[in-house]
């Protein structure tokens, strides 16, 4: 078996993957070898529902190097005056596109179709065939474990006869069901409501098992180009505040709910959940429409008459259909160093920012910083899940942003890096002054707030 050598094995390429090897592209002479286990690059987008759209703007996701989606304010839908979300079927697209500029560069291999099974080797996964690759630096862009439902059954049993599905079967009804019962509390059963509303079903014809509510995002504040001062600089700016002004935990929640910048479905419900989703006006009032809601706990089994949860039972109708949104889609892991001797690790390092997070390391490991520099600058922020993470990365984004600020070079980069949200090119270089002035004032009190909320 011949040895093929590669300066970078990136194992996975779906969007975290794509990105790093963007930056290795288009800012080194490296080569690169991907493997993947899908028959084309995007990870999970591959198996995700049809109806799915990114929860935001398409302005700052994909890699650095290539635009997607045309930088248009949507005029109609529930995502009206804001700036459009990529469809799944223009991620795939987009990705595929990138991955044959890719191989038409000479420098990357691509094994799609294909598992790293560790210590060099890549089987084919329709062939016994083996490669073995000779890496400098191995890449995992797996970690973050991104899970859909069309990925696994549900963690709960099924009677047989019970019709339950992925939110991808949804486009497939033709009239047969009378009712329909939505499971789970994330984006992916946001998504699944909204589908049935908009395509007519009545919200009486909904039950929706909630087994928690979720602090939100306004999608008005995480929007880019035209939009950016008056939308995330804005964010920024009143999170520090409103952390700075606050008395406690609950406190900081009631005076962030006060000022726009958290939303919750159910005003009734105190939140316990807290996974980045991002909604609008638009879609709040949809799906607050939804009046059958169950808080029984999680699903235990589903019966042929009748719902077992962890605290309670429900009867359910005839013609029911079940639609399974429980998939975890970023599970919170327990972080790892980025950077270890001919290993790097892919994780977030800015909250719910992936793509930016690997296009950022992928700059840092091309610098000349030493490791534990490198690790310095890339300080892991786990995907949250409860409410009080949402202060907890808040405070380590605070520290990285921090640390990067002391690096005018690497600020100058992400200035420039489209997958940067939380910058603008079109800001001035005063404003920019002004904006991280201000930030730092009030920051300092936040963190120590934070701390002490945290401890």
């Amino acid at each position: 078996m011949r040895t093929q050598n590669t300066d970078y094995l990136i194992v996975g390429a779906g969007a975290m993957g794509m990105a790093f090897a963007d930056v290795l592209m288009h800012e080194s002479e490296a080569t690169i070898t991907m493997v993947d286990r899908y028959h084309q690059p995007g990870g999970h987008w591959n198996l995700a529902y049809s109806y799915v759209r990114l929860h935001q703007p398409s302005s700052f996701y994909g890699v650095n190097s290539r635009p997607l989606g045309k930088d248009r304010i949507d005029t109609r839908g529930n995502n009206k005056g804001l700036y459009e979300l990529a469809s799944k079927a223009e991620i795939c697209a987009y990705y595929d596109e990138l991955m044959r500029e890719f191989l038409g560069t000479g420098r990357l291999q691509y094994f799609p179709m294909s598992e790293y099974r560790g210590d060099g080797n890549i089987q084919s996964l329709t062939s016994p065939e083996i490669h073995r690759i000779q890496a400098g630096t191995v890449v995992d862009a797996t970690f973050m474990n991104v899970q859909v439902p069309a990925m696994a059954a549900p963690a709960y049993a099924v009677a047989d006869g019970v019709h339950c599905v992925a939110p991808n079967a949804l486009t497939t009804l033709r009239g047969e069901y009378a009712n329909y019962t939505v499971i789970g509390a994330g984006k992916t059963s946001f998504d699944a409501c909204l589908f049935l509303l908009d395509s007519g079903v009545s919200p009486d014809a909904i039950s929706w098992i909630k087994p928690r509510e979720a602090w939100l995002w306004d999608r008005a504040y995480a929007q880019a180009g035209e939009l950016f001062e008056e939308s995330i600089q804005t964010l920024s700016q009143m999170q520090v505040r409103v952390v700075a002004e606050s008395e406690s935990v609950d406190d900081f929640f009631a005076r962030a709910e006060a000022a726009g910048l958290v939303l919750r479905i159910d005003e009734s419900e105190a939140p316990t959940m807290f996974r980045c989703a991002t909604v609008t006006k638009t879609e709040i009032e949809k799906l607050r429409s939804i009046k059958n809601v169950l808080r029984l706990g999680r699903v235990e089994r589903i019966e042929r008459e009748r719902i077992v949860l962890e605290q309670g039972t429900h009867n359910y109708g005839a013609q029911t259909l079940f639609v399974d949104c429980t998939a975890d889609g970023l599970a919170r892991r327990p972080p790892e160093p980025v950077f270890r001797d001919g290993r790097i690790t892919l994780q977030s390092v800015r909250t719910c920012q992936q793509v930016f997070s690997a296009a950022f390391i992928a700059h840092i490991e091309l610098s000349e910083k030493d490791q534990a520099e490198k690790n310095r600058f890339c300080t892991p922020v786990p995907h949250p899940d409860c409410d009080t993470d949402y202060l907890r990365n808040m405070l380590a984004d605070l520290v990285n942003g921090l640390a990067w600020q002391e690096d005018p070079a690497l600020m100058a980069w992400m200035k420039a890096a489209r997958l940067d949200g939380f910058s603008s090119p079109k800001t001035s270089a005063e404003a920019d002054a002004a904006f991280i002035q201000g930030l730092q004032e009030q920051g300092m009190i936040a963190a120590e707030k934070l701390m002490g909320y945290l401890s």
